[in-house]
């Protein structure tokens, strides 16, 4: 399995090249950057491809999948403020690189994906690479109620709306990343909730994800 490759002083010397570049890019927070830094983005690539996991793309895992681009994942990640021991639900494990960086920085990750090939084998692959996380197979639009509420929310998918249920599993306090828009195009959103009815609005870049898909989403 992908966990078993090696990381050498390539691919070490990779990731330092791509910190800088994230940094060159107006990433800021130097825990996000470490946790680039540590990360083994080649475990998640087919060794035919590792020439690939290191440049500031996103790439194909299958079942019309991909791994995000290290930009997105880092952009997120800062916009969550995660704190060490934050319980965080993760909308879209997908490849499972945000799943790590989350956990990089702290946090307690509960992750959701609905797409049974990828679920099954992201459950193989990161308790052996080390990020043991409490994976769940569904819809992820739906959130992970039994586990609610959660410190901060980030949906790793493209959805219609931002939906009301997720904002219902958020604490007081508690910070809600999603992108928002069209098929085609997304704009993050960043949701803080005020009080148990009052929730703060912020639009901020345009970015591009595959479709969140549920009952409440496409």
């Amino acid at each position: 399995m992908a966990y078993k490759f090696v990381d050498n002083y390539r691919e070490r010397g990779a990731r330092k090249k791509l910190v800088e570049h994230l940094a060159s890019r107006g990433i800021t927070d130097q825990r996000v950057l470490k946790a680039i830094g540590k990360v083994p983005r080649h475990f998640f690539f087919d060794e035919t491809f590792w020439n690939q996991a290191y440049k500031d793309i996103a790439f194909p895992i299958g079942d019309g999948q991909t791994i995000s681009q290290p930009y997105t994942v880092s952009y997120q990640s800062e916009l969550l403020h995660i704190n060490k021991g934050d319980k965080v639900l993760e909308i879209g494990t997908g490849s499972g690189y945000q799943t790590c960086i989350l956990m990089e920085l702290g946090a307690d990750v509960y992750t959701i994906e609905r797409q049974e090939s990828i679920y099954r084998h992201t459950i193989r692959v990161l308790p052996g690479m080390g990020y043991p996380a409490n994976f769940f197979f569904g819809d992820g639009s739906m959130g992970i109620a039994a586990h609610a509420p959660y410190d901060k929310i980030i949906v790793t998918a493209g959805a219609p709306f931002v939906p009301e249920i997720l904002l219902k599993q958020l604490k007081v306090g508690g910070i809600l990343v999603i992108p928002v828009g069209d098929e085609h195009s997304q704009t993050m959103v960043t949701v803080i909730r005020i009080n148990d009815t009052e929730f703060e609005k912020f639009e901020l870049d345009t970015f591009r994800f595959v479709p969140l898909v549920g009952d409440q989403a496409w």
